[in-house]
Formats: C-alpha cells, sequence, structure tokens
C-alpha cells in the first residue's frame, strides 16, 4: 500500500506563490503517473497538472494553468516525489489541493489526504 503524503498549503494573497509537495511512502511498479488535482465544494474535481516518469507534463485547462503552474518531479529511480509550483495565484485558485500516484494506465491509483489553498483577494 502507498501512502502519499502532502505539504505545502496555506493562504496567500492574490499575485502570491505557493509550493505544494507529495512523498510517495512506496514505489509501483512499471511507468506511473503523479499529478495533483483541485476540487472546491460543491464541484468535480479537476486536473491541475500530471506528470510522467520520462518527464511528460499535461496541464489542466481551467484558470489559465499553463503559464503559472509548473510541475516537477524528483526522487530516485522511482521519482516518487512530485512538486507543484504555482505563481501569480489567484481567488478561483482556491481549493483543496489532491496528490494522485497512478500506474500509466489507470490502476493501481493513490491519493493523497489534500492540502488546502486558499488565496485571498
Amino acid at each position: 500500500q502507498v501512502q502519499l503524503v502532502e505539504s505545502g498549503g496555506g493562504l496567500v494573497r492574490a499575485g502570491g506563490s505557493l509550493t505544494l509537495s507529495c512523498a510517495a511512502s512506496g514505489t509501483i511498479v512499471g511507468i506511473t503517473v503523479m499529478g495533483w488535482y483541485r476540487q472546491v465544494p460543491g464541484e468535480q474535481r479537476e486536473l491541475v497538472a500530471t506528470i510522467t516518469t520520462g518527464g511528460t507534463t499535461t496541464y489542466g485547462n481551467g484558470g489559465s494553468i499553463r503559464g503559472r503552474f509548473t510541475i516537477a518531479r524528483a526522487g530516485d529511480n522511482a521519482k516518487n516525489t512530485v512538486y507543484l509550483q504555482m505563481n501569480s495565484l489567484k481567488p478561483e485558485d482556491t481549493a483543496v489541493y489532491y496528490c494522485n500516484y497512478r500506474r500509466l494506465g489507470g490502476a493501481p491509483s493513490y491519493w493523497g489526504q489534500g492540502t488546502q489553498v486558499t488565496v485571498s483577494s
């Protein structure tokens, strides 16, 4: 069983920056994807960004994420730590951000407990 430990959320003013981190306690064999999703109460969880073992990135479409957020991955050969650098934050970025770690293709898939990001205007 893999556990994900997230950190880095908090309260920041609009225009500020935050860096989220997520470390996996174990590894998934094979090509994997690590990423961040976010959810606002009453809405569906949406993609923020993902990155594969090989470094291929995908960014979500909401709120002009690309250009403001950068995802990166680090660690040993498994590269099971993921970061999300968030710049020029907007109030609409306020959400609970969840880390995900899965094998490319879907299963197994693990989720973190979520970290709150609040951007004040």
